[in-house]
C-alpha cells in the first residue's frame, strides 16, 4: 500500500508501542526504507526527570526510545506538548544535541500553540540549531481552529503538517449520537467532545450525507477533506482493525469537489482553542 510512515511515542501503552513498532519493523520491512517517528514529554516512570522536555528527561528518553525500537536512531524526534516548566532554550538546545549525536534525522513539535511554536522556531534559527520539520497537530472537521494561526505559520514556514484523529476519534466514521463503547468511556472523548456537542452534530450530518450521496464510508469523506487542505501533508492514522486500515487507504481515491467541501464546511462555529 506504500505505508513507510511510523509514529508512535514513549508513552503510549507504557512504552510497549515502541516495542511492537520497532518489531514489526525489523520482521517485514528494511529500516533505511522507512520512517519512524516518536515523541517525548508525557510522563513514563515516576521519578521528577522522567517526564517534560528538561535536557536530561530528553537525553534519557531519547536512549529508552531507542533501546524499545531498537533502532540506533529515529528519524522524527517530536516533543509531544509544550513544557512550561523547561526554558524552551534548554529543550531546543538538547534537541540540537540528540540530532548531532545522531540518534535523530529530524525534529518536529505537537500539539502547542501558534505563539509557542513561532518563539521555538525563533529561538532555534536564532542560535543556529535543528529547526522542526513538522507539526503534529489536532485538525479534522469538527476542530478546525488550526486554520487561524497554525496552518498558516507552517505553510509560510514550510514545515509539514501531520493531523492527529483526523476521525475525531470516530465520531466521524459514524452517525452523529450513535455511540460505542469507547465513545462512551474515553476519558479525552469526553474532554474533547462535549462542550460543541450540537454543532459537532450538525457538520457530522453533513459528512453523513456527503457519504450517502457518493456511496461511501463516512471516513473517506472525512480523511479525503482533510488531503484537499491545503498545507496538510499526511494524516496520522489509528488503526485497530484490517477494515479502518482499508477504508484509510480507500480515501485517497475520493476528490471532493468545491460544492462538497462547502457543503462539509458550513456548519462549523468556532470552537475554544485548544493549545493542550
Amino acid at each position: 500500500a506504500g505505508i513507510n510512515f511510523f509514529d508512535t511515542a514513549n508513552i503510549y501503552a507504557g512504552g510497549t508501542s515502541e516495542e511492537v513498532t520497532g518489531r514489526a519493523i525489523r520482521d517485514f520491512a528494511r529500516r533505511d526504507e522507512v520512517v519512524i517517528a516518536t515523541k517525548a514529554h508525557g510522563p513514563w516512570g515516576q521519578g521528577p526527570n522522567q517526564s517534560g522536555l528538561s535536557r536530561k528527561a530528553l537525553m534519557q528518553a531519547i536512549d529508552d526510545s531507542l533501546r524499545r525500537l531498537g533502532t540506533d536512531y529515529v528519524d522524527l524526534y517530536q516533543i509531544h506538548r509544550w513544557d512550561n516548566n523547561t526554558p524552551i532554550e534548554e529543550t531546543l538546545e538538547a534537541l540540537n544535541e540528540i540530532v548531532r549525536a545522531g540518534k535523530a534525522r529530524y525534529i518536529g513539535a505537537s500539539s502547542m500553540h501558534a505563539r509557542q511554536f513561532q518563539k521555538a522556531l525563533f529561538v532555534s534559527r536564532q542560535n543556529g540549531w535543528a529547526q522542526f520539520v513538522s507539526m503534529q497537530n489536532y485538525v479534522n472537521l469538527i476542530y478546525r481552529e488550526e486554520e487561524r494561526e497554525m496552518l498558516p505559520l507552517c505553510r509560510e514556514e514550510g514545515i509539514g503538517v501531520i493531523p492527529w484523529s483526523p476521525l475525531a476519534r470516530g465520531k466521524l466514521t459514524r452517525p452523529a449520537g450513535e455511540e460505542t463503547l469507547r465513545s462512551e468511556t474515553d476519558p479525552i472523548i469526553q474532554a474533547l467532545y462535549t462542550k460543541m456537542a450540537e454543532n459537532d452534530a450538525e457538520v457530522i450530518g453533513a459528512v453523513e450525507s456527503v457519504a450517502k450521496q457518493r456511496g461511501i464510508p463516512m471516513a473517506h469523506v472525512a480523511i479525503a477533506w482533510l488531503l484537499a487542505k491545503e498545507g496538510i501533508t499526511a494524516p496520522i492514522i489509528g488503526v485497530s482493525k484490517m477494515s479502518q486500515l482499508e477504508d484509510a487507504l480507500s480515501s485517497l481515491e475520493v476528490n471532493l469537489g468545491e460544492e462538497e467541501i462547502a457543503r462539509l464546511e458550513a456548519p462549523y462555529q468556532p470552537h475554544p482553542v485548544m493549545g493542550f
